[in-house]
């Protein structure tokens, strides 16, 4: 992934997303279930059932980009919240991707 600017605002889709969805199926997601536009340069990221795979959805300004991540053994920690987003910081998302299971996001 590419380094993050100053300023851009990280979310986390809370439960589970169908990990079949591409970048159209997860921006139409952002619109529809978070009421958020997808394009406005925050980064959007979305946990599968298995918590094992992750997808981000971030538009730079110049396109709108598709990062995934699969761990080869434990889950993502994810928040217990039943619907919406719940912020993160850089750092925050940096212990995220890594897959650090002992660091407390929320």
């Amino acid at each position: 992934m590419t380094p993050i600017p100053v300023g851009v605002r990280i979310w986390i889709a809370s439960g589970h997303t169908d990990m079949r969805r591409g970048m159209r199926g997860l921006a139409l997601q952002v619109q529809q279930g978070l009421g958020r536009d997808p394009f406005a340069g925050d980064i959007y990221i979305f946990r599968g059932r298995s918590g094992s795979l992750i997808k981000a959805l971030w538009h730079d300004g110049l396109g709108l980009s598709l990062y995934a991540k699969r761990l080869d053994r434990g889950r993502f920690i994810w928040p217990q919240t039943v619907e919406g987003a719940v912020s993160l910081t850089p750092g925050q998302m940096g212990y995220l991707l890594e897959g650090l299971q002992e660091y407390p996001l929320w």
